[in-house]
């Protein structure tokens, strides 16, 4: 079924807390360094053993930026340099090439997403060189999602025109808050209109999904001016929406420093902003698909969460459930069966490593048995809100209430907060424990057992 919410922000604010957000699980500063190149290709190989290899879901990390976002925790180069972006056309091509060879030419790609910084700090030409070498080193399928990240300030028509003619079929753009003073305050100044022109080409050009990325908590930001912002989004009438916790973590992520503290929004703000956007977009129309994600009905993440079909990867949620994803770029991730595998976060090291014809996975995590059963509950939690114990018995060898036994009085405790519903039969989330769903996943998360762990992370609201 569709995710329903039922909005208790005193609720919210009582047990808000840091934790994950869970795009992976063991979530990626579980990494190691032992987990290298050679641990990545001994796992390629053997993902075809069995039969038929499973497809593949392909991300592509472009990490320039024009333009320093203050607020902003992704890996970045700041740079008007366009010089450098074909310097990194070129490695990446390179690496592209590698692991086609490695996975075997051909490999077939259901879903394609470009990511950053700014996927369109390369030029048109380059974007079509990066495109045309994945139609040769992999097969895209005629019906599959194929989607990249637009900044509206730094894209012109004519590049929208050479997306949607290249393949693209979906289009994630940046708006976070048309409030122009807070724009000014997280350096970010984006105009209404540039960001229409961007969807209006979209539409032209036969993209098929529209999603709108916005941010609550950013400094300056109050009732009033984000509501206006939400009304001119729901007149622009984006196919997905996504309302981002903003994170405030100065002593991670340097850019944020830049933002006054005393501009923040305080706590019972920012919670008065979500349950106002919660209302805005649910009275529009819009269903809740969980962590943060709007979708209209009948658009394809609302479809498969009501079939059962949802899944959630590093790159958000998806209907294809069992692609392996194969990352390239500068600290790209992938997930090949039971592990997950980082490129170097560094131009240096992601360079020196392919010019030793090495690919340049920095780390990486085999999983064990008992982590390849939590991932599967968090991610049936996240998706679907709910999950049955006996597939999971059956498919794991387990007696689920005894083999988490440790986890059940947290679960009854949550239970009795009204979060969810236990049963002899398995765990339902109720609406007003789906805005909470990290709460819930975090008891399963056999790496968060002290306050120390949680610290590592934002909150929740």
């Amino acid at each position: 079924m569709t995710a329903a919410l039922d909005l208790d922000l005193e609720l919210l604010r009582r047990l808000d807390k840091n934790g994950p957000r869970y795009t992976s699980y063991p979530t990626a500063d579980r990494f190691v360094e032992a987990f290298n190149a050679d641990s990545y290709a001994s796992w390629v190989a053997k993902r075809s053993i069995g039969g038929a290899a499973r497809p593949l879901s392909l991300y592509v990390h472009i990490p320039f930026c024009n333009t320093l976002c203050f607020y902003c925790a992704c890996n970045k180069v700041i740079t008007k340099d366009k010089s450098k972006a074909a310097d990194y056309v070129r490695y990446l091509i390179k690496e592209m090439e590698m692991q086609a060879a490695l996975l075997g030419r051909g490999q077939v790609i259901e879903q394609l997403h470009f990511g950053g910084g700014t996927p369109t700090f390369l030029s048109d030409a380059e974007i079509a060189q990066v495109m045309n070498a994945i139609r040769k080193n992999f097969k895209l399928i005629d019906n599959g999602e194929y989607s990249i990240e637009i900044d509206p300030r730094k894209v012109s028509d004519a590049t929208i025109a050479l997306l949607g003619s290249t393949g693209f079929n979906r289009i994630s753009v940046g708006v976070q808050d048309f409030d122009e003073a807070v724009q000014r305050a997280v350096n970010r100044i984006q105009s209404e209109e540039e960001t229409l022109r961007v969807i209006r080409a979209a539409r032209a050009n036969g993209f098929k999904s529209v999603s709108i990325d916005l941010i609550y908590g950013l400094p300056k930001q109050t009732l009033t001016g984000f509501g206006a912002t939400l009304d001119k989004v729901i007149a622009v009438n984006p196919d997905r929406l996504s309302i981002y916790n903003y994170a405030h973590m100065p002593t991670l992520f340097k850019p944020q420093r830049r933002i006054s503290e005393d501009d923040l929004p305080d706590a019972q703000t920012k919670l008065d902003i979500l349950g106002m956007a919660v209302k805005k977009l649910t009275d529009a129309g819009y269903v809740y698909i969980g962590m943060d994600h709007f979708a209209k009905p009948e658009d394809e993440l609302a479809v498969a969460q009501r079939q059962g079909r949802l899944h959630r990867n590093f790159q958000g949620y998806s209907t294809h459930s069992d692609c392996d994803l194969v990352a390239l770029g500068v600290s790209a991730i992938g997930k090949v069966g039971p592990t997950y595998s980082q490129n170097f976060r560094d131009l240096e090291n992601y360079y020196d490593a392919l010019d030793r014809d090495v690919l340049p996975i920095m780390r990486g995590l085999e999983l064990n048995a008992d982590d390849v059963l939590r991932r599967a509950i968090i991610q049936a939690l996240m998706c679907h809100f709910e999950l049955t114990y006996e597939p999971f018995n059956t498919a794991y060898l387990v007696d689920f209430e005894t083999y988490f036994a440790t986890e059940m009085p947290e679960l009854l405790e949550y239970q009795r907060e009204g979060l969810l519903v236990l049963s002899k039969l398995g765990l339902t989330v109720t609406p007003k424990g789906r805005m909470l769903i990290r709460n819930i996943c975090m008891v399963f998360d056999k790496y968060l057992r002290t306050r120390t762990e949680h610290a590592k992370y934002s909150k929740v609201i």
